[in-house]
């Protein structure tokens, strides 16, 4: 059954936080992010679990032993995966600033396989299209990671995966309205 694509959990004027979601908001309005935006306009609702969230998604996004490049890389796999256009909006403009030629965010959009990746970005794309479609990974896809990217890689891709993948089912529930930042939404 479809929604009415209305966004269910809207932002929240500042002056009708609670001091727990006011602290929160601030803390990732101070971070790296600069503003409360995309998956924190619904996930304000539970500070708390706003608030973890944020810490591992800023590492994961910031911070992996994967590199920007390759993690952009796997959040745009994971935003198609889930068709979450928030997601999509926000990291492939990123993608692209950070490397990933506009071919291959092209295919990603529109769920072709996309030709003449890099060696290391070919990895996390079979590795996360396996692990998104078939819920889990072969053994040759993992020990190509796993040579390319050592253990705390692979656990970053896989952790980048189910974040992103969280973050997608939260805003595919609440309807988050995608942000106008001029990037064409994916095809259905």
């Amino acid at each position: 059954m479809a929604g009415s694509d209305i966004d269910r959990l809207p932002p929240l004027p500042l002056d009708q936080l609670d001091a727990q979601q006011r602290a929160a908001a601030q803390a990732i309005i101070d971070g790296p992010r600069g503003a409360l935006y995309g998956p924190f306009v619904p996930l304000i609702r539970s500070p708390e679990l706003m608030e973890t969230a944020q810490r591992m998604g800023e590492y994961l996004r910031y911070r992996s032993a994967i590199g920007t490049r390759l993690s952009e890389l796997a959040i745009l796999v994971t935003a198609r995966q889930w068709d979450q256009q928030v997601e999509w909006a926000i990291h492939a403009p990123l993608a692209v600033q950070n490397g990933i030629a506009q071919a291959a965010v092209d295919a990603i959009a529109a769920r072709r396989a996309p030709l003449a990746l890099k060696d290391d970005e070919q990895a996390v794309h079979d590795f996360c299209i396996e692990l998104q479609q078939h819920k889990r990974v072969s053994d040759a896809t993992y020990a190509r990671a796993l040579a390319l990217f050592g253990e705390h890689g692979v656990v970053d891709l896989m952790g980048i995966n189910g974040y992103y993948t969280f973050l997608a089912m939260v805003m595919n529930g609440a309807q988050t309205a995608v942000p106008a930042l001029g990037v064409p939404p994916m095809p259905a």
